[in-house]
């Protein structure tokens, strides 16, 4: 009675996601007791790669938790977790940096981190709205137009997911490129801290791959419900 086969589409991309969040960690945890042999903290590095870019005005924060690290451009803070702000493991240089190229990313006016600032309100919308507008035009009858309405504001939700994807990834190919260049890390270690961070990419690829797939089911369960 309750069996929907529209989940299957789903079921790939949850277990493609748990797959990300295990090797990101292991990953991680791995070259987390690799220590750069130039004694650098994380923190330090970070600061660093932004003074020499000229971005003085960016601050660095500590902020709790496991791998919450992030770039807050609306404050023009890099915030480094629990293991990354003083840490000198390759793992941790390679996330400060990565953070650091968002930051970069901004001050350029790199294009596609601008597209997805602008159509953040949009997704978020999107996220919490999409998903109950469908419901409620499918058992609603008179409530049928919703459903279009809510597949499009999920569209917007995957559009975020497919530009996150080159910010990302452009932010680790920026971080990675400066710790050779300027042998911040030795060749070895880039080695390893390339591997961090591409694992890391890896959840945000899964990330897109679910909105995908949810959004085909949603698609799917809007012809489904118009037929019958």
């Amino acid at each position: 009675m309750f069996y929907d086969p529209t989940y299957l589409l789903v079921l790939p991309a949850i277990i493609f996601a748990l797959i990300a969040q295990i090797m990101v960690k292991s990953t991680f945890s791995k070259y987390s007791s690799e220590n750069n042999q130039h004694g650098y903290t994380a923190k330090e590095v970070a600061r660093k790669i932004l003074d020499e870019n000229g971005l003085y005005n960016v601050s660095i924060e500590y902020v709790s938790g496991n791998l919450t690290d992030h770039y807050d451009p609306s404050a023009n803070v890099i915030r480094l977790s629990d293991s990354v702000y003083n840490s000198t493991s390759v793992a941790a240089i390679g996330v400060a940096a990565h953070e650091v190229g968002h930051a970069i990313q901004h001050a350029q006016g790199y294009a596609p981190i601008k597209i997805r600032q602008a159509i953040i309100p949009i997704t978020q919308i999107g996220s919490s709205l999409a998903l109950p507008l469908v419901f409620i035009g499918m058992l609603i009858g008179a409530l049928q137009w919703l459903i279009p309405i809510g597949i499009f504001l999920y569209t917007g939700v995957v559009l975020f997911q497919a530009i996150t994807l080159p910010v990302e990834f452009n932010a680790s190919g920026r971080a990675l490129k400066t710790l050779d260049e300027n042998v911040i890390l030795y060749k070895s270690e880039v080695k390893m801290a390339k591997k961090v961070l591409a694992a890391a990419a890896m959840t945000y690829v899964a990330a897109m791959f679910s909105s995908l797939m949810s959004l085909l089911r949603l698609i799917l369960i809007s012809n489904r419900n118009r037929r019958s």
